[in-house]
């Protein structure tokens, strides 16, 4: 139980003591839970798709944004690159969980996983996840 209460380095105030002792908590863990496979829709929709195309690369982080107000969609999630480059959405029928759990206030993000130009129109295939 000594172990428990020595500042100095080795116990648990030791791990909870910073340098200049003042106390921290350690951070949790974050987790990535893979939640889908889906795709990015409404890419034909975007100007100057076919130049933004060759910057997307599989890997790449998407961020997701919710977006009450569409009048199409009162569920749509919009996805944009790093950068705040809008590429497209969430596809309908893949968002009414997802937009509850942003809406609930957790961070979802995708990752691109392949894509292909059609011209004006780029197949992006991407994985969902739940930053956690």
């Amino acid at each position: 139980m000594g172990d428990l209460i020595k500042s100095g380095g080795g116990g648990l105030i030791g791990l909870l003591h910073s340098q200049n002792g003042e106390l921290t908590m350690p951070k949790p863990f974050e987790r990535e839970i893979f939640l889908f496979d889906t795709y990015v829709a409404g890419t034909s929709f975007i100007e100057g798709i076919e130049e933004l195309e060759q910057h997307l690369n599989e890997g790449d982080k998407l961020d997701f944004f919710r977006e009450p107000d569409n009048k199409y969609d009162s569920k749509a999630i919009v996805i944009k690159t790093d950068n705040g480059v809008k590429i497209g959405y969430v596809p309908r029928n893949d968002n009414v969980i997802f937009s509850r759990l942003m809406d609930a206030g957790k961070l979802l993000f995708g990752r691109i996983t392949s894509k292909k130009g059609y011209g004006k129109w780029v197949k992006i295939n991407i994985k969902v996840y739940l930053q956690e």
